[in-house]
């Protein structure tokens, strides 16, 4: 983010608005409409003192010797400066505009191009109705009855997303005034009563996927931003963190190889004590928290201890690591069977029947064996796979800093620490690596 966007009250305020012409007129009609006090210039002004008082100052004479000048003399003035089409010249940028009173929405571009600010608010334009300034409206004239019956912060919260996710806003934005006050009173009652009663909160278990946030569920974003709490591992992408919502408190429990934050058992822990403190809380984990994400131990600490919980699965590592690297793990000519294993156990890597599961027909996705590819390798071809079969590892996988190695399984793990690869990864071994030079998509993305 290379700007703060910030909503400012200019409501009687001194601003000048220096040029003449359409985008002069568009801007000073902006302004008024925001309440300024707007002084329009259609001469270069010659002195800085011309700028005394003033809050903003808008240039837009069309000429950009004029512009600048009149840009230098606002600056020496001390006044936040804005110069039409000249963004090296700007303290702040006008974004594009989407107006449902009291609700505004802002579309900045950063001065990159203000055309493709206003194409995104032409789309928002048609999916946000009217009747989000009524609903804005009807919240404002009832918060200090709320905060009045509702004194705990979580309760408000959630009263509200109640009150915007039910008929209360279903009826303020279709204008039925009457109808929307009485639900709303209904409601509030059946929260005041509740709050009397110490509540118990709620653990999400949600999948993250492996990196990209497009690849989240509309689920798992919903759930995101309602939690008060979230505990997230070191596989969670920062854009995923960032996605969460903003006043949630955040603990991270993220492991490495034999460097645990904290232990599997006292993270079961904290999630019973933070949902007995009444707090909706998020457990947000790489990939699907059910395929190696030890998903599947928190919850039974939670059944256990009569905790309530749901569960949003992910996509998971290898489903999106061979995906993003052109690598389908099934295939009617290479792979009608695909299986999914751990190359490492609580005490280091863990023996496996690699002979009956790296076979013809089958792909074998390798999960955590970066670590010990070595000994995999070396055990794969030990137990009579043909050296020649081809392999690969997908680091970083969906992510912008993807690399993809590929080899067969006698040389994976040298070409691995070649190219000094350092995880997280999948390793995929089976006939379908070989279709990765015609299928990779994402080649133009790979870091």
């Amino acid at each position: 983010m290379d700007t703060l966007p910030i909503f400012l009250d200019i409501r009687g305020k001194r601003v000048l608005v220096v040029g003449q012409g359409i985008a002069a007129a568009r801007r000073a009609e902006t302004l008024a409409k925001a309440g300024a006090n707007v002084t329009a210039l259609s001469r270069e002004p010659e002195r800085a003192e011309t700028f005394a008082g003033a809050a903003l100052c808008i240039v837009a004479t069309g000429d950009a010797e004029a512009d600048a000048r009149v840009h230098a003399l606002a600056k020496a003035a001390g006044v936040l400066t804005n110069v039409a089409a000249r963004p090296e010249l700007c303290d702040f940028h006008l974004p594009s505009i989407v107006d449902r009173d009291p609700v505004v929405i802002a579309i900045s571009t950063g001065g990159a191009s203000p055309i493709l600010g206003r194409r995104l608010r032409a789309k928002l334009e048609t999916e946000i109705p009217s009747g989000y300034g009524r609903l804005a409206e009807f919240v404002r004239a009832h918060r200090r009855a709320v905060a009045a019956r509702l004194t705990d912060d979580r309760a408000r919260r959630r009263f509200w997303e109640s009150v915007f996710d039910g008929p209360v806003a279903e009826l303020a934005m279709a204008g039925d005034a009457a109808g929307a006050e009485a639900a709303f009173s209904g409601e509030l009652e059946r929260f005041a009563s509740e709050s009397e009663v110490a509540p118990m909160g709620e653990v999400y278990l949600v999948g993250a996927g492996p990196g990209d946030p497009d690849l989240l569920t509309f689920r798992a974003l919903r759930l995101m931003q309602q939690a008060d709490v979230v505990l997230y591992d070191r596989l969670v992408a920062p854009k995923i963190l960032d996605l969460v919502r903003r006043e949630a408190e955040r603990v991270y429990v993220g492991k490495r190889p034999k460097d645990h934050t904290a232990p599997q058992d006292e993270i079961s822990q904290m999630l019973v004590k933070f949902a007995r403190e009444g707090k909706r809380v998020l457990r947000l984990k790489g990939g699907d928290p059910f395929i190696f994400g030890r998903g599947g131990e928190e919850i039974e600490t939670l059944a256990d201890q009569g905790v309530p919980f749901q569960v949003c699965p992910g996509i998971t590592a290898a489903i999106g690591c061979a995906a993003y690297s052109g690598i389908p793990l099934t295939h009617r000519d290479h792979a009608q069977a695909c299986v999914f294993v751990t190359g490492h156990g609580r005490d280091g890597p863990i023996a496996r029947d690699w002979g009956a599961l790296v076979r013809p027909g089958q792909t074998v996705a390798i999960y955590m064996g970066l670590g010990h590819i070595e000994e995999i390798m070396r055990d794969i071809v030990a137990a009579g796979v043909d050296p020649n079969t081809p392999a690969a590892v997908v680091d970083n996988g969906a992510r912008p800093n993807q690399r993809v190695v590929v080899a067969d399984v006698e040389t994976l793990a040298r070409a691995a620490r070649e190219a000094a690869l350092r995880g997280p990864t999948i390793i995929i071994v089976g006939s379908v690596v070989t279709l990765r030079d015609r299928l990779n998509w994402n080649r133009g993305r790979e870091g």
